[in-house]
């Protein structure tokens, strides 16, 4: 990966985008794709979104969503400390002792999730997000007030960063990595140059209900899209291969198999990464993918969709981590197959 797009991807792994609130992100997004897509769109979702060929009559649509799951402030006790709940998927056994940064109305706040000390009795087997709280080091709650409301939202504070210059680790590598994906398939594109209209796209919501690809896909009305997303590594300490299958970082890209994706879709993947001599890993989806797909599927007319994924370890946690190469080459497979496209190919199963 290029200097500058290492630095396009940890920008945005450094900008809280929690799912609901992301205009601090999706404003970065913009001013680096305006550089080369033909036209910037947004959308009353909180889309962004690059066209390359906007007067194609076949489109494609890649979405990769740019929200993070987060934390949000639900009750401010009378010594100070703040209680929450969760925006999107939060393990509360990773927030345990963390710090995080609470985007206050009129600052961000550095905060730590308290924890009983083990000397004490520690935390109950089956605790809950209920029994933990924010200390941020206010004495009452009318000085906590002056700070935060109800209603503001709260991240891990960590930073992202790559481990042995192959591997990279961070909070939010869900979906972030799939918004930057979206970004540099589009830039590769500008430069080659492609017979369709490519609708790149940074979508909002997709922790929490999805909105963000439904009002993308609807105001596009793509001839067919593309969702891109991160899947289950299984290739660490204490994964059930035999119920989660086998999915490995550097073992390359990963294609969804099932009800949901379109058959010619994935056949268009599959010859292209045959073409380019590079593996692909499969993850099965009987019914529905729980992606941005999901939602862009069932669009207008109904639109034809395919989930390409990252394979990730330590989903939703403040570590996530992804392989380098295997964003490279999820890259590399999307931009050919586009490159590919002359605009007339049929996505109908029985053609």
């Amino acid at each position: 990966m290029e200097e500058t797009n290492r630095n396009f991807l940890m920008e945005l792994l450094n900008t809280p985008s929690p799912s609901g609130s992301e205009m601090a992100i999706q404003k970065k997004w913009i001013q680096y794709v305006q550089d080369f897509a033909d036209e910037i769109r947004t959308d009353n979702a909180g889309n962004a979104i690059g066209v390359l060929n906007p007067d194609a009559s076949f489109k494609i649509l890649l979405a990769g969503h740019c929200d993070e799951i987060a934390l949000v402030i639900n009750r401010i006790d009378d010594n100070g400390f703040l209680h929450f709940d969760k925006v999107g998927g939060i393990n509360p056994k990773a927030a345990v002792g963390m710090k995080v940064t609470i985007l206050g109305f009129s600052e961000q706040i550095t905060g730590v999730i308290g924890v009983n000390a083990q000397h004490h009795g520690g935390l109950k087997d089956d605790f809950g997000l209920d029994d933990l709280f924010i200390d941020c080091g206010y004495k009452s709650k009318e000085e906590a007030e002056k700070h935060v409301q109800i209603g503001d939202l709260a991240v891990y504070q960590t930073d992202p960063d790559v481990l042995m210059d192959r591997y990279v680790s961070g909070r939010g590598l869900d979906n972030r990595t799939g918004a930057f994906i979206a970004a540099e398939v589009l830039k590769r594109l500008s430069e080659k140059g492609c017979d369709v209209g490519v609708y790149a796209a940074s979508t909002v919501n997709e922790e929490t209900n999805m909105g963000g690809a439904y009002f993308a896909a609807a105001g596009i009305e793509p001839t067919m899209a593309i969702a891109c997303d991160v899947t289950f590594a299984t290739d660490y300490p204490g994964v059930n291969k035999d119920k989660h299958g086998d999915i490995k970082l550097e073992g390359g890209p990963v294609l969804a198999k099932g009800a949901p994706i379109n058959i010619k879709i994935n056949q268009m993947l599959e010859r292209t990464a045959r073409k380019l001599n590079m593996n692909v890993q499969y993850e099965l989806t009987p019914s529905m993918t729980g992606t941005d797909a999901d939602r862009m599927r069932l669009t207008g007319a109904g639109v034809p969709v395919s989930l390409v994924s990252l394979p990730l370890r330590y989903m939703h946690s403040p570590v996530e981590t992804s392989s380098l190469k295997d964003i490279d080459e999820e890259i590399e497979l999307l931009v050919t197959m586009i490159t590919d496209l002359t605009g007339k190919e049929s996505l109908n199963p029985l053609d």
